[in-house]
């Protein structure tokens, strides 16, 4: 066994302390010499007013070679759900079947709850108990509720460790996004001074590959604690197949589209085993939904997006034929296409249908990059351009989701992103072109939980020709929280001392307000 994985291994099984309460073996599984199998922990997602998702995987031998977590028979898994930390009320339970299918992985949709209060839930199969964990009901429809939130992207194993969820998990919050980059599909070489603790394996590219990287960072007890400690809404971006992948392209021009599309499937059946996902994402063969809609009763509608399976092909391929995100120095046609898309016409129909529909006070567009546009310099010529793997690779589909805002008059639309491993906060224009339009929405974008930032200074000079950013700083990994109610959204950018300290600590770099009826972040 990999040294590192073994640590880590031990490291979990022997601190399993990272939710409010965690149960042993019995004395019947000891005695029978069956490993612990709830060694990725426990999960609650999607939630809605009457309930919401709660999952869990069996895994005795996490990072087993055939990707199955040690486990071939099916096994019963009972589960309840208790009003009550000490889980004494028990309000919901009952008895599923995992099976090899999807990995042992746990789906339970739990319905018929009161709205707008935490549950507690644990797990029991194979004569062990999982931790236990909280989750909480959305508010009713017709309720206007304040709300503890936070987001996060781009958590790498390699280059650290996961205090930023840790931190987040301290907060409270009453709902967690994930948006894009949970796992890393990619791994560092050994000698290139960058790993911090090894994924003890390289790329990832079959199922077995992907369900063991996933496995491996679920061990991790902060990501655990996180998780347990709160609900979560997960999309994706690139990293969870490889990185700049578009729809059916690899960034890769060698890897024809039909083998590509069978890494994609397995990434993408890997993601549902290890998220609390509904039934309707389930996937079928290379395509899964997971753009969809979420109440948090009258105060906020969000609108998840899925911004890489759809997309139109990369734009401005390079000359030799690489798909890989650059920065295009010279005029491209492509950049401003209207017959492109990033978001799918399907997806960006429906995202149009659901800002028409919200009578919400607020609405948070939860997605995966930096939408805003930005000059920046090609940093080996210098010269003024576009990044083509983002946004302003696909101007048109901007556009038109920037006027569809206007034109359903939505309440105070505010972006959240990642991808680009940096705290942002901007301003979105009518017209991307001119920043004396009007501004019609904020956006913050956080930074990386432990990914490197982009170069601080060459992109700092770049500002002066992005009027509409307010706010930028990559020098530093984190999170973002977010107090939310009917008069303000008060957003706290989070920054860990380093991520190379499991003790980590965190102080926040800045806060800023966004009231309604007046777009755009005020600093505080």
């Amino acid at each position: 066994m990999n040294g590192d994985i073994d640590h880590t291994r031990r490291r979990v099984l022997g601190g399993l302390a990272v939710a409010t309460a965690f149960s042993i073996l019995s004395p019947f599984a000891r005695s029978a010499g069956v490993d612990y199998p709830f060694t990725l922990g426990v999960a609650s997602g999607d939630p809605l007013p009457d309930g919401f998702v709660i999952w869990t995987r069996l895994a005795p031998l996490f990072n087993a070679e055939d990707g199955r977590g040690g486990l071939q028979r099916a096994v019963p898994v009972r589960w309840r759900v208790a009003s009550d930390a000490a889980m004494t009320r028990i309000v919901q339970q009952g008895e599923v079947i995992a099976t090899g299918r999807f990995a042992h992985s746990v789906h339970v949709e739990v319905a018929g709850l009161a709205a707008g209060r935490p549950y507690w839930y644990q797990f029991e199969g194979l004569g062990a108990q999982s931790p236990i964990g909280q989750a909480r009901t959305t508010p009713a429809r017709h309720e206007m509720a304040s709300a503890r939130l936070g987001f996060v992207s781009c958590s790498h194993w390699e280059r650290g460790y996961f205090g930023a969820y840790r931190h987040l998990a301290a907060e409270h919050p009453d709902l967690v996004f994930f948006l894009g980059d949970y796992i890393y599909e990619s791994s560092y070489a050994a000698d290139s001074g960058k790993v911090v603790r090894a994924h003890g394996s390289g790329n990832a590219v079959s199922l077995s590959d992907y369900r063991n990287r996933y496995a491996l960072y679920k061990t991790d007890p902060d990501l655990q604690a996180l998780h347990a400690a709160a609900p979560s809404v997960a999309t994706w971006d690139d990293h969870e197949v490889q990185n700049d992948y578009a729809n059916r392209w690899s960034q890769d021009p060698k890897i024809p589209v039909t083998q590509f599309l069978q890494r994609r499937a397995a990434a993408y059946q890997a993601f549902y085993e290890h998220m609390p996902l509904r039934a309707s994402s389930r996937p079928r063969g290379p395509d899964m939904r997971i753009y969809r809609r979420l109440d948090y009763g009258q105060l906020v509608r969000f609108h998840v997006l899925d911004g890489r399976q759809y997309r139109s092909e990369q734009p401005c391929i390079a000359a030799n034929g690489s798909h890989q995100g650059h920065i295009v120095t010279t005029p491209c046609s492509d950049l401003r296409d209207p017959a492109r898309t990033m978001l799918g016409w399907q997806q960006e129909a429906w995202l149009d249908q659901s800002f028409a529909q919200s009578r919400a006070q607020w609405n948070v567009i939860a997605q995966d990059l930096l939408v805003a546009p930005l000059l920046q310099r090609d940093l080996t010529n210098h010269k003024l351009g576009r990044w083509t793997d983002g946004w302003d690779g696909y101007m048109a589909n901007r556009k038109r989701m920037l006027a569809s805002i206007q034109r359903n008059r939505v309440s105070n639309p505010v972006f959240w992103g990642g991808d680009i491993h940096s705290f942002w906060a901007t301003d979105l224009h009518a017209d991307a072109n001119d920043p004396d339009s009007p501004v019609v929405a904020t956006e913050f974008v956080g930074s990386s939980v432990t990914s490197d930032g982009p170069p601080y200074e060459a992109f700092m000079n770049i500002l002066p020709l992005n009027p509409h950013v307010k706010f930028f700083d990559s020098r530093q990994r984190g999170y973002v929280s977010v107090e939310l109610d009917a008069q303000k959204m008060l957003t706290h950018f989070r920054v860990i001392s380093d991520p190379r300290d499991p003790a980590a600590t965190v102080s926040t770099l800045q806060s800023f307000v966004v009231e309604p009826g007046r777009a755009g972040a005020m600093a505080v």
